[in-house]
């Protein structure tokens, strides 16, 4: 059913509830958007936190790549990659971890891969293991480390066809034969190459001094830029900087505080989507969503996604 939008009516894009706001800092009547975590199959759960705090953490105004644990904060640094081979599935928490005991068996280093393209990226040489000296039973998963023991888990998949090895056997992954992929869908395809190649040390990933928050007429896609996107025009349209989000947990951040755009003194047709980019015009798109209920803002509206409204996901 439809409902006409009143001069200075306030409402959310994220649910698409309207509300009246007296002008004071606290609203009348806010609407409460649901908050979902999407699962994911192929980055493990700490890494999608860290990869969060890595894009939207940020210290005196400016991204700052962190990790947290408890009081202690300390700067991201590149990990080694060590490939390990699993017995069982790691799951993406890590609880389902694995690996062979004895018989000569330890993670090798992998720390060269190829440059990330079309949301995926491979070994670019053999990963070899050290000979079998026993029985390392049947190997169904791998898994990349940060750690020649122990540490973090940062991706994992099943392989194609189960190995068996025993004594004397020569274990290892054929180049290209480990594949890190982002799933589609919610992330630019330029942002999850960009974070491919920052984590398994190709290219560094620069984080941009500002987040900004756009709205789109047209339904956007995983190869847009911040050029393509179709964004209203006029009626004192412009995109929002938004540099306030949740510490991430289970691989989603919310927006901390409101997002609230200018009001609008023109029509600025039927908004259907929104995204994050890192620069006021143009730049390149990061993350996207679509709307729960498209809106059509015009003279005198005021759009808005109230605090935790904008949910930000790894895959």
């Amino acid at each position: 059913m439809s409902r006409t939008i009143k001069k200075n009516d306030n409402f959310c894009f994220k649910c698409g509830k309207p509300y009246w706001n007296d002008g004071r800092t606290t609203g009348i009547g806010l609407c409460q958007c649901d908050k979902t975590v999407k699962d994911d199959d192929s980055i493990d759960d700490l890494l999608e936190e860290n990869f969060m705090k890595h894009k939207i953490t940020f210290e005196n105004s400016k991204i700052k790549i962190t990790f947290e644990n408890s009081k202690i904060k300390a700067t991201f640094e590149y990990p080694a990659e060590y490939s390990a081979k699993e017995v069982a599935d790691p799951l993406d928490t890590g609880a389902g971890i694995a690996e062979p005991e004895g018989g000569g068996y330890e993670r090798v280093i992998c720390n060269s891969w190829d440059e990330a393209a079309s949301r995926a990226t491979a070994n670019t040489a053999d990963v070899v293991f050290p000979e079998a000296t026993g029985d390392w039973g049947t190997i169904t998963h791998f898994a990349l480390f940060d750690a020649i023991t122990a540490g973090n888990m940062l991706a994992h998949g099943a392989l194609a066809v189960s190995k068996t090895v025993d004594t004397g056997i020569d274990a290892k992954f054929a180049a290209g034969d480990i594949d890190v992929v982002f799933n589609t869908g919610g992330m630019s395809t330029y942002l999850a190459n960009a974070l491919l190649d920052h984590l398994l040390k190709t290219t560094p990933f620069s984080v941009p001094t500002n987040i900004y928050v756009a709205l789109a007429t047209d339904t956007i896609v995983d190869t847009d830029t911040g050029t393509t996107i179709t964004e209203p025009a006029g009626g004192s349209y412009a995109r929002i900087v938004c540099n306030g989000w949740d510490a991430a947990a289970a691989g989603l951040s919310d927006n901390t505080a409101a997002i609230t755009f200018e009001t609008a003194t023109g029509d600025w047709g039927v908004c259907t989507d929104a995204c994050l980019v890192d620069a006021s015009t143009v730049g390149n798109l990061l993350f996207y969503l679509a709307a729960d209920n498209s809106r059509n803002p015009d003279i005198g509206d005021t759009a808005q996604f109230d605090a935790g409204a904008f949910d930000v996901t790894l895959d």
